[in-house]
């Protein structure tokens, strides 16, 4: 009797434990909200889930509560657009002009679409952030992140890496369109290339040599729009950038020497910045031609850059 009394409460506890708990607030149609910022500020401190239903929502997010989820109940990611539209010069700053912005760790995203249309409504070039995020153990799986100049800015907080993990994701953009320090991993993304005269897909900002960061891309395609000049796969905003690229089918004509100066006769990155490629195939894949600096990785290096490797952490993290 006492073994099934001991049974008998373990089980109750379960069922009570935090994922039972948990918040599920719904929003759009048939849902309790109309806005998404409004359901993350009515989200417990320690988070929750928010299911999407199909449909624009228009706004400026800022999730900085952990443990935030959000879910699109569409059928496909176009189904649900998170969308904004501001520029570097009407925001005040390139940080401040994203869509969505989350600092909260813990943050998880499916099966929507982010945006920033800045470039869309105004002729001025300028710095447009769809999504600004610096969490850590983030996941976002079957996102769609759309933009032009700056549309991913993954990165970390100060004193410590973000780890960051997007899978089975679409990036497009033209002029540095995924950039910051973040230790971020793309699992089978696709990275596009919009029409522009020169193209950098990364301009990651590794700062030290002993800091924990790194951009790693893995089974990824890169495509573009056939009006793209000049294609890359990025240059280094700090001078010890880290961007490896894993089994990259580059079905695009990205440049022959793939990795380009800064600022071409002003800076001198390339010394210091770690470029590295394994296994490339398509079009664009041209191990001879590469810059010099970069590197051709052997198999065994490569799994220095695995996912579990890149992301475990001192706690372990296994996305």
């Amino acid at each position: 009797m006492a073994r099934l009394i001991a049974l008998f409460c373990a089980l109750a506890a379960l069922a009570v434990g935090p994922d039972a708990r948990a918040t599920t607030l719904r929003v759009g149609k048939g849902g309790a909200y109309a806005s998404i910022q409004a359901a993350v500020d009515a989200l417990p401190a320690d988070g929750g889930t928010l299911e999407l239903a199909p449909g624009e929502y228009r706004e400026k997010l800022e999730i900085a509560k952990p443990d935030v989820r959000l879910v699109g109940k569409g059928r496909r990611p176009q189904d649900v657009v998170l969308v904004w539209s501001d520029g570097a010069v009407t925001a005040g700053g390139t940080f401040k002009s994203a869509s969505v912005n989350v600092s909260g760790d813990g943050f998880r995203a499916r099966n929507l679409t982010i945006q920033n249309d800045y470039h869309l409504k105004d002729p001025r070039p300028s710095q447009a952030v769809a999504l600004a995020i610096t969490a850590d153990r983030a996941v976002l799986e079957k996102v769609r992140l759309l933009g032009a100049q700056d549309t991913l800015y993954a990165a970390s907080k100060k004193g410590a890496p973000s780890r960051q993990y997007f899978k089975d994701c679409y990036v497009e953009g033209h002029v540095d369109f995924i950039f910051g320090d973040a230790k971020a991993f793309f699992d089978r993304c696709q990275i596009h290339g919009i029409a522009h005269e020169t193209v950098m897909i990364t301009a990651q900002s590794k700062s030290r040599p002993d800091q924990d960061s790194a951009y790693v891309f893995d089974r990824c395609r890169i495509t573009a729009d056939p009006k793209v000049g000049a294609l890359y796969f990025g240059r280094a905003w700090r001078p010890y950038a880290t961007v490896v690229f894993l089994r990259t089918r580059i079905d695009a004509a990205l440049n022959p020497e793939g990795w380009r100066e800064w600022t071409p006769g002003k800076t001198d990155t390339l010394n210091t910045a770690t470029y590295a490629e394994f296994a490339s195939t398509g079009q664009g894949a041209s191990p001879r031609t590469r810059e010099p600096r970069s590197r051709q990785l052997t198999a065994d290096e490569a799994k220095a850059w695995s996912r579990d490797a890149v992301l475990a952490g001192p706690d372990g993290w296994r996305p």
